[in-house]
């Protein structure tokens, strides 16, 4: 059996309305992704302590699913009517059945980075040296495929020698925190505002066996931290300076990830009345910039 696969463009604002409506009208499944995806108009869309957010993408890239035997053109002519709207310029592909499970699976395996870690599916067999850190694709960002995820755990692989107090800040999956704890830190914090995070870090923590605590920003302890990483979006850095620099104590380290080679300058202004950021690495375009507490 194939499917139909509908990929087009609409407004970030008006992206739940024909996810609604082209399940309505009979699509199976639609995916909705940020259309400015690993530019520089990429946003993060959930709100941050003292940060405003606008809760979706400015233009949001859907991917509806349509079975073989429906009319996909009447499909999407049926929910354009219902939003009284025109039918937008639309690319059709055809999706042939298969596996999924096993296609997904096949798309990771060990992935092996610095000198030490590897970050292994559960499906996969562990690695025989090194420190494996056990982790599927979830519904939380942070599987160490991602560049500025690696970027960080090389940078904490580097940086942690051991009995640190880290901060994950915006953990996603749960991975830097997890990294953290197994290479030798012994207070170890994640934080994030989805609550599906949460839920993934602490089930994540637990398949790895390490202990870390993983709550919303909004009670996170009061006593600042040895080390401080996030992997967030230049924008919200730039916006939690001020919140971000008071976790991290005086004489200790923060590493930022998430952050675009171009926007490196900008991210590191927002820093420089507690910190003298540097770039520590790039890779594909990204770039970590790190530093330590002066004031």
């Amino acid at each position: 059996m194939a499917y139909t696969a509908l990929r087009f463009e609409v407004s970030g604002e008006d992206a739940d309305a024909w996810c609604d409506a082209l399940l309505a009208a009979g699509a199976l499944s639609v995916e909705a992704s940020d259309a400015e995806a690993g530019s520089e108009g990429e946003q993060a869309i959930f709100a941050e302590p003292g940060v405003d957010a606008a809760g979706h993408w400015k233009r949001s890239r859907l991917n509806a699913l349509v079975s073989e035997e429906a009319d996909a053109s009447r499909i999407l002519a049926r929910a354009a009517r219902e939003l009284g709207v025109p039918v937008p310029d639309v690319r059709c592909d055809t999706v042939e059945e298969q596996d999924w499970v096993r296609a997904t699976q096949a798309q990771f395996g060990p992935i092996a980075i610095g000198r030490r870690l590897h970050i292994v599916p559960t499906w996969c067999e562990a690695a025989g040296e090194g420190i494996s850190i056990r982790l599927d694709p979830g519904l939380a960002f942070g599987t160490g495929s991602h560049a500025t995820t690696r970027l960080c755990l090389e940078w904490l692989e580097s940086a942690i020698a051991g009995g640190e107090a880290v901060l994950d800040y915006g953990c996603g999956s749960g991975i830097l925190a997890i990294a953290a704890a197994k290479l030798g830190a012994t207070r170890v914090t994640g934080t994030d505002v989805d609550p599906q995070a949460l839920r993934a870090s602490a089930a994540n923590a637990g398949l790895n066996a390490v202990h870390a605590t993983f709550v919303a920003p909004d009670r996170l302890p009061g006593r600042p931290f040895d080390i401080v990483v996030a992997n967030i979006l230049a924008n919200p850095l730039i916006l939690l300076a001020p919140a971000l620099a008071a976790r991290v104590r005086r004489g200790g380290r923060m590493a930022l990830s998430g952050i675009l080679e171009t926007q490196a300058e900008g991210v590191a202004e927002a820093y420089a009345p507690w910190f003298t950021l540097r770039a520590w690495r790039a890779a594909d375009g990204w770039v970590v910039l790190s530093g330590e507490r002066v004031l």
